[in-house]
């Protein structure tokens, strides 16, 4: 909602894109269910749905470039043997650069990881405000191609972005430390930087996301009002009890013509972030 209300309050467009380049993870039948849900919900987006699973040539590009200019390399290394020997940073074990010469085991299959080396990076979210990390020291030299060969959320998100000529990406908090990441490929890749704002989180009572995986309700699926007004609340935008008894078009008449992002919370411990491929 606050992504939806972000661009169309600007006269922007809302572009859906499903991330399912990872298949021993997909769930049959999911995307179907996201985007019968996203229209029952209100939520209209502009153009054709893209596939990430469609976008493969384009990343293997992306790859090639980064290897042609020296800025990737091959990494033999077990999560089990990074997690033992690394320090734990902003997001996830600092991978220590073991590989860096040449992979430390010949006989197994290599991820591709992207030389962090010496960059500080910085930027301001339209949220959060500024932020500024050691990427080396603080997030370690990531994957954007795994060991079993497919391309890293990273890489993606970063390739497609430029691709569909996205302008602002708005999204969840937990993903707030995964953008120094992605402005670093960015700027290897030599592609545009969005600006980007990033909205806080709905959590259970032990401080986890709402998800499936820590098993929190799904939607109702009946009526979709209810669900639209508690997310307006949670997000500060105040809605007046009387928007109970109003229509779905009426209801988002209201939202997109009072939506203010500056009336967002801000917590007070930072969100947990996203753990990335090691």
């Amino acid at each position: 909602m606050a992504s939806y209300l972000q661009v169309r309050r600007q006269g922007g467009r809302w572009l859906v894109r499903i991330e399912d380049i990872d298949p021993p993870r997909e769930v049959p039948g999911a995307t179907d269910a996201i985007l019968t849900a996203l229209e029952h919900y209100g939520f209209a987006w502009d153009g054709p749905v893209l596939y990430q699973s469609d976008r493969s040539a384009a990343y293997q590009a992306a790859l090639e470039q980064l290897a042609a200019t020296g800025q990737s390399y091959p990494c033999s290394c077990s999560r089990r043997e990074i997690a033992e020997g690394a320090e734990d940073g902003i997001a996830g074990p600092v991978y220590p650069g073991t590989c860096r010469t040449r992979p430390r085991h010949r006989n197994r299959n290599t991820a591709l990881r992207l030389r962090t080396s010496g960059t500080r990076i910085g930027f301001c979210d339209g949220h959060f405000g500024g932020c500024e990390i050691d990427l080396e020291r603080d997030f370690g030299d990531f994957v954007i191609r795994r060991a079993d060969g497919l391309f890293a959320y990273q890489l993606a998100v970063v390739v497609d972005d430029a691709a569909q000529g996205v302008t602002e990406v708005v999204r969840g908090a937990d993903l707030l430390d995964l953008t120094p990441a992605q402005l670093h490929l960015q700027r290897l890749l030599g592609l545009p930087a969005p600006t980007y704002l990033h909205h806080p989180l709905a959590i259970d009572p032990a401080g986890a996301k709402l998800s499936k995986q820590t098993g929190a309700r799904p939607l109702d699926g009946v009526d979709p009002r209810p669900d639209l007004l508690a997310a307006l609340a949670f997000l500060d935008q105040a809605p007046p009890p009387e928007l109970t008894a109003v229509t779905l078009d009426s209801l988002w008449d209201w939202a997109l013509a009072r939506w203010d992002p500056t009336l967002m919370p801000r917590p007070r411990t930072a969100p947990a972030p996203t753990r990335y491929d090691m």
